[in-house]
């Protein structure tokens, strides 16, 4: 018998077209609610559940020391949930129509310098061996085409065409998108192919990127390698793969590029998306400006 869950995982999976980690992400807050129900108001059914007894949640999560982040986040888990029975029609009623998300702080993403991202290609200038080569190629491919982690992760060896200086990234949601690769990488995507060609074959081979035994590299391994590294130039706080696409995108638009094709590269369906990255552009813009005017010199 197919469930109603079970029906919203084929819905995220087969129509939203959600990553294997975002449906996972889902269906765990709804199991932790569901938990939460039974337990507290011996309740099983999710379907007749009101904002009281959602209420209860909330508080029950703060109180537990969770952040208003990750709260929302798992609010979220729940909307979708009740806008997809509201769509079956399993619900009249959606009970968070009303709901507020609670207020969070504004995280500024501070992207790395254009000294410190030079600083650390020059310490791989002249690498040497399999894993140093794939890491620099690696670094600079983040920071040259403000790929994400997963698409980094998932692109495959027929994704990449060097005669056309181009990669196929497959974003979210499965959109694809072609994303140009500068000349100044050809040479070192070409070194890395060479040495990959040495790795015995087994069956992840078809990853573009892949460990020295020849597996298909995970998300913490891709975050470890640019902490590593970014951690000798950087006293930065965060020092993620999510912060060389933010710089990505920051180094190009402070060097005047267009926002529309600063999207396009990013894989963004809207320019809201985009427009976040305009802040740190906004504060070189300022920087420039109290340096240049002569009314700031007086």
């Amino acid at each position: 018998m197919v469930t109603n869950i079970d029906a919203f995982r084929d819905y995220l999976q087969k129509e939203k077209k959600y990553s294997p980690h975002t449906v996972n992400a889902y269906l765990n807050d709804i199991i932790n609610f569901q938990s939460f129900i039974k337990t507290y108001f011996d309740q099983e059914n999710i379907e007749e559940v009101n904002y009281s007894q959602i209420r209860s949640w909330i508080v029950s999560l703060v109180d537990g020391g969770m952040s208003n982040v990750s709260v929302n986040r798992k609010i979220a888990s729940l909307k979708a949930l009740f806008k997809f029975l509201l769509k079956i029609k399993q619900i009249q009623v959606n009970p968070l129509l009303k709901h507020k998300a609670l207020k969070t702080a504004k995280v500024l993403q501070i992207p790395f310098s254009e000294k410190e991202v030079a600083e650390v290609l020059r310490d791989l200038e002249n690498p040497v061996g399999f894993e140093e080569i794939r890491n620099k190629l690696i670094i600079d491919l983040f920071y040259t085409t403000g790929i994400r982690r997963t698409e980094l992760i998932h692109l495959k060896v027929s994704d990449v065409s060097l005669s056309n200086s181009t990669i196929k990234v497959v974003g979210k949601r499965n959109k694809e998108r072609i994303v140009p690769v500068l000349p100044v990488l050809i040479k070192q995507f070409s070194l890395y192919s060479k040495e990959r060609s040495h790795i015995d074959s087994v069956a992840d081979l078809e990853y573009f990127f892949i460990s020295k035994k020849g597996l298909k590299l995970n998300e913490s391994f891709v975050y470890r390698l640019i902490n590593t590294y970014f951690s000798t130039v950087s006293e930065k706080v965060k020092k993620s793969p999510h912060i060389l696409r933010h710089t990505f995108a920051t180094h190009l638009l402070n060097n005047g590029a267009d926002l529309n094709s600063v999207k396009e590269l990013l894989g963004h369906s809207s320019l809201a998306s985009t427009q976040i990255y305009t802040h740190s552009s906004l504060l070189e813009l300022k920087k420039i400006y109290d340096e240049a005017h002569p009314r700031n010199k007086e």
